[in-house]
């Protein structure tokens, strides 16, 4: 077993000792974190002002610029306060503090290191139910009603044109690196999952480097065709959600990857627990 460095991202400042308990790394994000004991994404070069729009990616901007070199290098993975990576839970309810914390991902086993990265299993486009996708955008599917009975169609961008603005991903496109574009491209209209959350390990900061030198400037260059005047969840949150697809792609590119069990359970679950 190698030891995990994991950071654990969070907006709620009572989070603290349940993710210090973990063996993770506390990071604060928003205007609601007090502690000092939390890495922060607002100090030295940092966009941090853009966290409503860029999500999680305002700390790995940070991470980036600032804190990387810091870093012994070796095995380092992120989660969320509500999302975390598990060995064996297959269910979110009634589960303890106990055995949620038995479970948690806190090392790299033997099988993991015959890999470069892990991602999250993947998210089939047609697990969610077609009145979803009718109730996003019915005049797209009454335009094109093969989306209705064949679900091969329902790719990656058919499922981002309904949830984050019909036609965006393309213009998004146009503006990547011309080494990604026709791969990229092909990815998001030929595959019908991805791998969700923003949520990876990798062995290296060599990787995460690389991953940032790619992701970072195509946002960047996102933002004078999206701005900031966005509004509503799937349209304001553009930028996370970009990354989000471009993640998947280019791990799946790039490195050697597995995949491995994402959990949804939310922190605020344990607040009475005593064991702490």
């Amino acid at each position: 077993m190698k030891k995990l460095k994991m950071f654990c991202l969070t907006m709620r400042d009572e989070d603290l000792k349940l993710i210090k308990s973990f063996g993770y790394i506390p990071v604060g994000l928003g205007k609601n974190i007090i502690s000092k004991e939390f890495l922060r994404d607002n100090s030295k070069i940092n966009i941090s002002g853009k966290n409503p729009f860029y999500g999680e990616y305002t700390f790995h901007y940070w991470l980036w610029k600032n804190y990387l070199n810091e870093l012994d290098d070796g095995w380092i993975g992120f989660c969320q306060y509500r999302k975390f990576w598990t060995n064996q839970i297959t269910t979110k309810n009634s589960i303890n503090y106990k055995d949620f914390k038995n479970h948690l991902k806190t090392q790299i086993s033997n099988e993991d290191e015959k890999f470069d990265s892990i991602i999250g299993n993947p998210i089939n486009i047609n697990q969610f139910k077609l009145s979803k996708f009718l109730k996003k955008n019915i005049f797209k599917v009454i335009k094109n009603p093969s989306f209705l009975y064949d679900k091969n169609k329902r790719s990656i961008k058919f499922h981002f044109d309904l949830m984050h603005g019909d036609g965006n991903l393309d213009k998004a496109i146009t503006l990547l690196d011309s080494s990604e574009k026709k791969d990229f491209s092909e990815f998001v209209n030929n595959d019908t999952s991805f791998n969700p959350h923003n949520m990876f390990i990798c062995n290296s900061k060599k990787i995460l480097i690389r991953y940032y030198s790619s992701v970072f400037p195509w946002l960047e260059r996102c933002e004078s065709q999206f701005g900031f005047n966005l509004r509503g969840y799937g349209l304001k949150r553009i930028y996370g959600f970009l990354a989000e697809r471009y993640m998947s792609f280019w791990f799946k590119k790039y490195t050697n990857y597995k995949t491995q069990k994402i959990i949804f359970k939310d922190l605020s679950d344990f607040k009475n627990i005593k064991e702490l």
